[in-house]
Parts: structure tokens; sequence; C-alpha cells
């Protein structure tokens, strides 16, 4: 195949006995042709694409669950029965956007507010559904925010490329607003100071 520009390819090769039992007419949905725009279609891909560029998949068992996440979604992109359905939609839907919201958090970091009403209405859905996709997961939507700023930071303060930057600027490059919460916020999380972790 030669396209004009670059593009990247996605395959996924699902055996139909995994998918036919959530399936409506398991055996005619082989070539149905799924539209564009599809919610579930996009959401395979969000999330197939996660899990290879996060390299996830280092455990018999994470690979497991991975692969029923995406069953299901394909699943609903070939036009699940309603308990097919209602089966996808409580595993693999919500690990997808959990996926997908997560992934969107760390690429805007550096939005100070990184609200989750926004990140919600970029999603599609609610602020509280957001909250209990990171409860599900043991953590708050707040702490993987801040948590991710600090890894962030702690990365910045122990490369040497930026030994002569402040503190305060590679506080504020990771999404925080005030110095002194950061500096509290990062002993919590590091039991030192940035300037103690500082190119070990």
């Amino acid at each position: 195949m030669s396209r004009p520009t670059r593009v990247r390819f996605l395959g996924i090769r699902v055996p139909r006995v995994a998918v036919a039992p959530l399936i409506v007419e398991g055996d005619s949905a082989a070539m149905r042709l799924i539209p564009r725009g599809t919610e579930a279609v996009t959401l395979v891909t969000r999330y197939a694409g996660a899990m290879l560029d996060a390299r996830v998949l280092r455990s018999a068992e994470v690979a497991r669950a991975v692969v029923t996440h995406l069953h299901d979604l394909v699943a609903l992109s070939a036009g699940a029965t309603r308990d097919g359905a209602a089966v996808a939609r409580a595993r693999g839907v919500r690990a997808a956007r959990l996926q997908a919201i997560k992934a969107d958090i760390i690429a805007n970091l550096l939005d100070e507010t990184l609200a989750v009403a926004t990140v919600a209405a970029r999603h599609g859905v609610t602020p509280r559904y957001v909250h209990k996709l990171f409860e599900d997961d043991g953590v708050t939507y707040s702490q993987f925010v801040l948590w991710h700023r600090l890894d962030r930071a702690l990365r910045t303060l122990r490369d040497p490329r930026h030994a002569a930057r402040r503190i305060g600027d590679i506080a504020y490059d990771a999404g925080f607003g005030d110095l002194s919460y950061f500096n509290r916020a990062f002993r919590r999380r590091y039991g030192a100071t940035p300037s103690e972790l500082r190119n070990p």
C-alpha cells in the first residue's frame, strides 16, 4: 500500500470466538463496515496506542487484562448485544477511557488549572465519572496530576542539562503555580527538598 503522506496504521486481529458471544449476529459482523468516528473505534485506537506507547505489557496478567479490554471495545465497535455492551462498558470502556484521560492529563501537565471539568468535557463524560474512574484505580484525580507534575520536576532537577535553571522555574514549567506548595508537596512525596535531590 502506498500513501502520499506518512501515516500510522494499527491493526488488531481478534479471534471470532472471543467476541462472538458479545456481538449481534456474530458471523455477519466479520465484514461489517464500522462508520468513521464511532466512539468505540476511537476508544480502541486510543487504548491500543496508549498500551503500546506506555509499554505496560510486562506481565502476563496485565497482557490478559489489556486483551480482554480490546475484545470488549472491538465488540462494541462491531455492534454488541445489550448484555455484551453492559459487560464491555464495565470492563473495556472504563479501562480505555481511564487510559485516554491519563494520557490527556500527562500531555497537558503545563496547564496550571488542568481542571477535571475541562478534561471531562474533552472526553464527553462528567467530572464525577472521571473521579470515579480514578477512585476505582486507587488514586484520586488530584493525586494523579500532582504525582506526575512532581515526577516531571524531579526528572528535570536530575537532568544535568538543567543544572543552571532555578528551582522555581522548573516548578512552574512542571505546572505548579505556587512555589511554596511545590516545595511542601515535593518534600512529602520524596522525603527531601528539591535542592537535596538535584543532580545527585
